[in-house]
């Protein structure tokens, strides 16, 4: 494939494989992709007689849907950048990425509606609401969206008229170079960062993704993961669109409920997933059903009967999965080993990758018969893949990466840009792994203390401790993923609880009282003020100063272990 921007892949399918299913709910009738690649030319004609141009900034507020895709694709084919938001944002969130990127249009659910209300946005010309793509008045609230959503399909009549006149009249061609999209990472000050990426980064990806894992237009994709998070709308959106595939979403969130019956109707061939998800299928629900069976428990001790009867819990999930999967592609944090090690007994078909919305974001990775236990596969086609400063004896050294697949830089941000990429097209990773003899990369850690979200979302756990540290009497916290869930240390200030002593004549018993009420406030404080995926399940105190390295910085490796928390 010469092509290397979202337009022509799109375009491609269309002409390859008109009749083919593309994009559809879970309960729903898909579109052909003649018909998406008609509803794309008309939403991008329609936003081109709105006053978008190529240049712009779309952003695109909601949930999972096949309108999710058609408003990137129609965003990207009018040379326009799309600026996806997590919906899990808090409406905060959400108009610092709107100011910053200084988006002309959003695309936005009637769900997510209500974060834009009362907040004035001076370069933000056009309101669409991506249920039906009416245009929103600035000035409709919430409960005067019903009415809207009703006469919608006006709107929708006129867009066709639209397209017809404006043919000829959009850009000729998108250039590969030419910005596709901004996606925003929580950064480390509070605030999230644009990545920026161009249509040769995405597609390249795409593209190197397909030799690595085989996709066709036969193939069936159930979509689980938030498509404004850059694994899911690279390789869960732009690779299928671009291979013919079909791509089915959920209208609620993936629960177990929601979840399994799905997977049975659907019947998918490949999934993106997160590491939480199978883990708690295997821990949850296939390890339980094995040891409930004295007989099971104890054949489960000789290597050769746990691996019969691990192969047999295989498939009975593959048969959970709908019994086509061929590939459960799992990325986005480490896989729990005791996990993956019963994956590979019972001869379930997965992968692991390693990548970064950086990087657009797959670097690493295998199809389902090369995976190697530990490890994150090999570097893609067109991807070069070294480790800085080598430690003699392990091997392991900050990963550096390379290729058409890099990231353009930081948007509005050249110094940050330029610390993490070199003037020869190094991007400097933050993570810290090693390369054996036969190419194959092992994440040993990470530099960046990112942890993932339940739907693969990035939580940076200092924008969490900012927020719980500006808080009284507290010094300093340190935030951390205990047991698959958000845990803080909160180190208080003891002079103000002496003082307390002093004024109030507290007891001891009375302090503990006082102080787990300061707990139960900084995490509800905390859970009032950052997304849902965010939210703290413990705070407990820390009765000791955190110990620090000499530049001050807590030595977090200290304080995270998976041990139980006793306290708070």
């Amino acid at each position: 494939m010469n092509e290397t921007t979202i337009p022509d892949l799109l375009a491609r399918s269309a002409v390859l494989h008109p009749d083919r299913p593309s994009l559809s709910f879970y309960d729903g009738e898909p579109m052909s992709y003649r018909a998406l690649k008609e509803r794309v030319d008309e939403i991008a004609a329609f936003l081109a007689d709105h006053g978008i141009a190529p240049g712009d900034r779309v952003a695109i507020l909601s949930e999972n849907g096949p309108h999710w895709g058609i408003a990137f694709f129609a965003v990207t084919s009018l040379g326009a950048a799309a600026v996806p938001i997590l919906a899990d944002f808090p409406a905060s969130e959400v108009h610092h990425i709107l100011r910053h990127s200084e988006a002309q249009a959003v695309f936005v659910s009637e769900k997510q509606y209500a974060k834009l209300e009362d907040a004035p946005f001076d370069h933000l010309r056009l309101r669409i609401l991506i249920d039906d793509f009416s245009v929103i008045d600035p000035d409709t609230n919430k409960d005067r969206l019903r009415n809207l959503i009703a006469d919608g399909g006006m709107e929708l009549r006129k867009i066709k008229t639209k397209a017809l006149r404006l043919v000829g009249l959009l850009p000729s061609r998108v250039r590969e170079d030419d910005l596709a999209s901004i996606i925003y990472t929580s950064g480390t000050t509070g605030h999230t960062k644009g990545v920026m990426l161009t249509h040769r980064n995405i597609v390249q990806d795409a593209v190197a993704t397909t030799k690595r894992v085989d996709v066709g237009p036969e193939d069936r994709m159930l979509s689980i993961l938030p498509l404004a998070h850059v694994y899911e709308c690279t390789l869960g959106l732009v690779t299928p669109v671009m291979q013919a595939a079909s791509v089915v979403y959920l209208r609620k969130p993936p629960t177990a409920a929601v979840l399994l019956p799905a997977l049975q109707a659907v019947r998918p061939t490949i999934l993106l997933s997160v590491p939480l998800i199978i883990e708690k299928m295997v821990r949850g629900r296939v390890w339980p059903e094995i040891r409930k069976k004295a007989a099971a428990r104890w054949a489960s001790k000789v290597p050769s009967l746990r691996r019969a009867i691990h192969r047999q819990a295989g498939k009975k999930m593959r048969a959970a999965f709908g019994g086509r999967l061929k590939l459960l592609c799992i990325g986005g944090a480490a896989l729990a080993p005791d996990v993956e090690a019963f994956l590979i007994e019972a001869e379930f078909p997965y992968s692991i990758g390693y990548g970064l919305t950086e990087t657009s974001p797959l670097v690493t990775g295998t199809d389902a018969r090369q995976t190697r236990l530990r490890s994150a596969g090999k570097p893609l086609t067109g991807v070069d893949v070294k480790i800085d400063a080598p430690d003699p004896a392990t091997g392991e050294g900050e990963i550096l990466v390379r290729g058409t697949t890099v990231m353009k830089g930081y948007y509005k941000d050249p110094e940050k840009t330029a610390s993490v990429l070199s003037a020869d097209g190094w991007f400097r990773t933050g993570d810290l792994g090693c390369i054996d003899a036969e190419g194959y990369l092992f994440i040993k850690g990470r530099r960046k203390n990112v942890i993932l979200g339940p739907s693969g979302e990035n939580i940076y756990p200092e924008i969490i401790e900012s927020i719980i540290n500006r808080l009284d009497p507290v010094l300093e916290s340190l935030v951390y993923e205990r047991q698959g869930q958000l845990a803080a240390r909160v180190c208080l200030d003891g002079e103000k609880l002496d003082a307390l002593v002093e004024e109030r004549k507290y007891d001891e018993a009375k302090i503990r009282e006082h102080i787990r009420r300061v707990l139960d406030d900084v995490k509800r404080h905390v859970n009032d003020n950052v997304a849902v995926f965010s939210r703290l399940n413990k705070v407990i105190q820390q009765t000791e100063p955190f110990e620090k390295t000499p530049t001050q910085k807590i030595k977090r490796f200290l304080y995270v272990d998976d041990g139980p928390i006793s306290s708070g």
